[in-house]
């Protein structure tokens, strides 16, 4: 099992030290049993009683000791696990990501991360009751070998039965897996598409009965059924072991096979082991849930885990990035074919201020994806001053560029190169000319009023990106949500002081009334970059939707 391997692989000797105390948590088990028997059931002398109870003691102490060792075991581990995970995200390519989508890995982070914990924090349940259980049988075993195969023979017809039916809720937990993403995507559009469907009840009513509803019935419908297999086998486990204290004393009155003595003896175990091994029952769908949520995570087939975030930043000098012959072919779909950007060629140049405009679903975010490095070419090169970048160097590469996409997380901390704090003169000049020194609430480097227009959100992300000093400022339709004279500001006096600054901008834009601030003027369509010169720069100027659509 996957849970047990890695506990063992990162957590080895603390592991076996905790099985060596579940062995001697066995071992004083059965040793307070043979202590009944031979003291106070066959003796009874009033001198074992302190004995007695300073066993029980220690049997407490060490048993606690070994299920919080394997508790607080579990918890480091689990703390681990979500840490790696969430570490692994935040390296794998934001493609990868795209294609999981926001309510697979919310799922994984939530629900597979939380049946982890609970399985391992029933892990020692199922130790214990193994080992208990083998004690107790070797005990057994020397007081009456004929008795001992019966009752193991009994115990392990009720155990293969019990697997059985587990097996079925790994089946359904496995469903009741699927289910949940499911689910989480519904959420999810419950929570984001609320002003849409506030709007039109039609179009909720229909959400509401034909996704969410048969999505949430298959949850339930699964859910019951693992939940009845495993109650079935608790509720087997438990009737068969007080079974077993009959047959017990069948084999001891009837057939004659051992004293009242024996058979007292064999009850009194079968006793103590019921409770550990319905314990152990129980706990096994929750493991069995565990290798289902660790399957759901080598699913998502994320970057493999590195503890460092740092940067080997070999590319600081540039002065030339280019593009040679690269391109980008989305998946195929039931649909059709997916879209093809490229091949694209283009050069930009230190302290550069260039636009892109191009046509809905023409290519754009996907250039400015592949220009920063958050999509990696899937032919072609990029190049730093004619070296081609390499995939060692792909991080250093990133590292170029702070952004503002259309679909930017709003952050509320500033930053500045490396992780440091930021330039207070910066910050303070760029609060100033973005109009935001009086709307903003400061609580140190954090900003803790973030419910602001969009436009105002788009100015703080554009102060967060400055203040990260980063060479080149990539603006995906950055003035589109500010009013009319803040966009003539930002393009008459913002771009010039960010020119002199030594930042190189590059900027989607559709506003064609100020395409003459750029140094270049680029376009895409279907897919294939071109530079506008000349005549055909002067058209776009002019009405850039107009040259958009010829």
């Amino acid at each position: 099992m996957e849970l047990l391997r890695l506990v063992f692989h990162h957590y080895r000797w603390p592991f076996l030290g905790a099985i060596a105390l579940s062995l001697l948590s066995a071992g004083l088990g059965v040793g307070v049993i043979a202590f009944i028997n031979q003291r106070l059931i066959e003796v009874g002398s009033m001198a074992a009683l302190p004995q007695f109870l300073g066993l029980l003691a220690v049997l407490l102490a060490v048993t606690l000791s070994t299920q919080l060792a394997l508790t607080v075991l579990g918890h480091h581990f689990v703390f681990d696990l979500r840490s790696r995970l969430v570490k692994r995200i935040l390296d794998t390519d934001i493609e990868r990501l795209e294609q999981l989508g926001n309510a697979t890995l919310l799922a994984s982070l939530s629900s597979d991360v939380r049946n982890i914990t609970i399985g391992f924090v029933r892990l020692p349940e199922l130790i214990q009751g193994v080992v208990l259980t083998l004690a107790s049988v070797a005990y057994l075993a020397w007081l009456s070998p004929q008795m001992v195969v019966i009752t193991v023979l009994w115990i392990a017809f009720t155990m293969g039965v019990g697997w059985v039916l587990v097996s079925r809720v790994y089946r359904h937990f496995r469903l009741v897996r699927e289910s949940e993403d499911s689910l989480y995507k519904d959420f999810q559009a419950a929570i984001e598409g609320r002003k849409e469907l506030a709007l039109n009840r039609d179009r909720a009513r229909r959400f509401y009965d034909e996704r969410y509803t048969a999505n949430a019935r298959d949850y339930r419908h699964h859910i019951i059924r693992a939940d009845t297999y495993h109650l079935s086998a608790n509720n087997w486990s438990n009737i068969m072991m007080l079974g077993a204290i009959g047959v017990v004393f069948f084999l001891s009155n009837g057939l004659g096979w051992a004293n009242t003595t024996v058979a007292s003896t064999f009850a009194l175990t079968l006793l103590f082991l019921r409770t550990p091994l319905i314990q152990a029952v129980g706990a096994w769908p929750t493991l069995i849930s565990a290798q289902v949520a660790f399957d759901k995570l080598s699913s998502l087939e994320l970057a493999e885990y590195q503890s460092s975030f740092a940067v080997d930043d070999t590319l600081a000098d540039w002065q030339r990035l280019e593009l040679e012959e690269v391109t980008y072919h989305y998946p195929n779909t039931a649909q059709g074919e997916g879209f093809q950007v490229g091949p694209l060629n283009m050069t930009l140049e230190r302290g550069e201020q260039v636009f892109l405009i191009g046509g809905n679903g023409s290519g754009k975010s996907t250039l400015a994806r592949l220009l920063s490095g958050l999509y990696r070419p899937q032919s072609g090169t990029i190049k730093i001053d004619g070296q081609v970048v390499t995939a060692d160097q792909w991080e250093a590469f990133r590292a170029r560029f702070a952004s503002v996409f259309t679909d930017f997380h709003q952050f509320d901390q500033t930053m500045g190169p490396e992780g440091l704090p930021a330039d207070p003169q910066v910050v303070d000049t760029w609060l100033e000319r973005l109009q935001m020194q009086h709307k903003l609430q400061w609580e140190g480097d954090r900003v803790i009023n973030t419910q602001l227009s969009q436009g105002q959100r788009k100015r703080l992300a554009l102060l967060l990106a400055i203040a990260e000093k980063r060479d080149i400022l990539l603006l995906d339709e950055w003035a589109a949500d500010q009013d009319p004279q803040f966009r003539r500001l930002f393009y008459r006096e913002l771009l010039p002081h960010l020119k002199a600054m030594g930042k190189t901008v590059f900027a989607i834009s559709h506003d064609d009334s100020y395409f003459v601030h750029a140094d270049r003027l680029l376009e895409m369509s279907k897919g294939q970059l071109s530079e506008l010169t000349g005549e055909q720069r002067a058209r776009a100027s002019e009405d850039a939707v107009a040259q958009i659509n010829i």
